[in-house]
């Protein structure tokens, strides 16, 4: 069993069933492996849910899938990997968003995880395994 934890690009396209990302998932989760968001993306998601001409649909949509997905939460684990990760990032000159911090920490937190996502930014991360679901 593997788990995937979704970024909220990734989710975004999971929610909307866009991009292939739906499809690649339900295939994860008939193999037996685990599918999930952090904290942070669940909250990235709900103000996008807020900030859209579309809010009911969207809100809809949203607790719709919600019950498909293991949402992990950012624990003191987590934060003492954040600590690390973004004064490791510091260092090496090369900064990234708070967020993917954080989604990179609760990937790391929990061990055998691999983040997808199709933005860069989380390949800096070193030790991170990711993953890009979407299709162009």
């Amino acid at each position: 069993m593997r788990r995937f934890l979704l970024d909220t690009g990734i989710a975004g396209d999971y929610v909307a069933r866009r991009r292939g990302v739906y499809e690649r998932a339900r295939e994860a989760v008939a193999r037996g492996d685990r599918l999930g968001i952090g904290v942070p993306v669940l909250a990235e998601l709900w103000y996008g849910v807020e900030n859209s001409a579309t809010r009911d649909r969207n809100a809809e949509r949203l607790r719709r899938v919600l019950p498909d997905l293991v949402v992990w939460p950012f624990t003191e684990r987590a934060a003492e990997e954040f600590g690390r990760l973004a004064a490791e990032l510091r260092r090496a000159g090369r900064m990234i968003g708070r967020t993917d911090i954080m989604i990179a920490a609760i990937a790391l937190s929990l061990g055998n995880t691999t983040v997808v996502s199709a933005d860069s930014d989380l390949a800096a991360v070193p030790g991170l395994t990711v993953e890009n679901w979407a299709s162009a």
